[in-house]
């Protein structure tokens, strides 16, 4: 690695640039009531619009940043993303209503989608197939356990000074990643393999992303896992609070869960290593299908004990990570030469799906846990699908060594 940066600050440096989009979410849980009061929304439910509008700006965008990177290399978006998120934040504080309010964090999402983008090709510039998946597993894991910590961090700023802190906090943490972007992390991007940028080139990229069927196919399995993932949390405080009656001990039950993923993250870039990212993320889609099947059979009896369905989660969280992972690694290895276009396309294609299909479960939810567990058994199948597909109907292949390129021309 260039500039004396070793692989184990590198990873530091992409988990740390990967929490920007996460923090910019949990950390405002605890601040939702006192911005609609400051800023006048009479409505309780209007509220989680703060995390709409930053979504939006999280999705779409980085369409746009991927050429971008290809163009200008992974480093000068990563700093220009977090500059932009920076000055984003620090206005926020002196939104004058709610409208502003929204705008400002569809712009924050906006450049928190460049920052992702960035990181992502950043990543894919170093490492590829077995060792990508390694890295992305080490970086997720220490991702994860932001959401456990960013709601107490929130609430310990609300303890002391208005809501405003919180927004502060956001740009100071993320004026810091930047500085330690500026000082230590190299362009990743060989000159040699920059793409021009004209509509030409840029369509280019996107057809050999999008036509490229095992790359493709594998990148939109992300939708579904991040969908499950969605899905999760929306109904978290119903079931736990409405059917298991857990009342105060809701956010502890809350924030086992991204530390169960966290910890499962960890093992499962040893798991890759030692079986191959194919036999890692067929077996973990399977588990996902398996279990949430079987449980949604069980559920029509009625609610299953709290610790029953637990145990769904301690199984289906360690799969779910080992399918982000993998497929994210296999989605990525044949488009080395887009790994910017292919990063936005796959994210946005994740977050828009994702955030669509976990409102649909939201949308569902019937007082029973049935509905979850069915709609998880849906869309783990749905990724199912895409992966036959994508392997021609072959599961748990050993991975080829190097993984060569899908020819573009390849229909989906």
């Amino acid at each position: 690695m260039e500039a004396g940066l070793s692989k184990k600050e590198f990873v530091a440096l992409m988990a740390a640039l990967m929490t920007v989009d996460v923090l910019a979410i949990d950390i405002m849980l605890p601040a939702l009531p006192q911005i609609g009061n400051a800023l006048g929304v009479t409505n309780p439910n209007d509220r989680s619009l703060v995390f709409t509008a930053f979504l939006l700006g999280f999705g779409l965008p980085q369409l746009i940043f991927g050429p971008i990177t290809d163009r200008f290399g992974r480093r000068r978006v990563i700093l220009g993303g977090l500059l932009a998120y920076c000055a984003a934040t620090i206005v926020a504080v002196v939104a004058p209503n709610f409208a502003v309010m929204l705008a400002l964090r569809f712009l924050q999402g906006a450049a928190a989608a460049a920052v992702r983008v960035g990181m992502m090709s950043a990543v894919r510039d170093r490492y590829a197939g077995r060792a990508m998946g390694e890295v992305m597993s080490i970086v997720l894991s220490i991702f994860l356990l932001v959401p456990i910590i960013c709601p107490s961090i929130g609430q310990l700023l609300l303890l002391v000074w208005p809501w405003q802190s919180i927004f502060i906090f956001m740009g100071i943490t993320a004026l810091i990643f930047g500085v330690w972007t500026l000082v230590r992390l190299p362009e990743t991007l060989a000159p040699e393999n920059r793409r021009a940028l004209n509509l030409a080139v840029v369509a280019d990229g996107f057809g050999i992303v999008v036509t490229n069927r095992r790359a493709f196919l594998y990148g939109i399995v992300a939708a579904f896992m991040y969908g499950i993932i969605v899905g999760m949390f929306s109904t978290a405080q119903q079931i736990y609070v409405d059917i298991y009656k857990l009342g105060a001990l809701f956010p502890i039950a809350f924030g086992a869960m991204p530390l169960i993923a966290a910890v499962a993250s960890s093992i499962v870039a040893m798991i890759i290593r030692r079986f191959g990212l194919r036999r890692v993320g067929h077996t973990a889609i399977s588990i996902i299908i398996a279990v949430n099947a079987a449980w949604a059979l069980i559920s029509l009896a009625g609610p299953p004990p709290l610790w029953f369905y637990y145990v769904a989660f301690l199984i289906s969280l360690p799969a779910i990570v080992a399918v982000f992972n993998t497929t994210g690694a296999l989605s990525m290895e044949p488009l080395g030469e887009v790994a910017g276009t292919a990063s936005s396309v796959f994210g946005a294609i994740s977050t828009v799906g994702g955030a669509l299909f976990g409102y649909g479960i939201q949308q569902l939810y019937n007082g029973t846990v049935t509905p979850v567990f069915t709609a998880n058994c849906a869309l783990a199948a749905g990724a199912m699908v895409c992966i036959l597909r994508a392997e021609n109907g072959r599961l748990f292949a050993r991975d080829a060594a190097p993984m060569a390129p899908a020819p573009a021309s390849d229909p989906i």
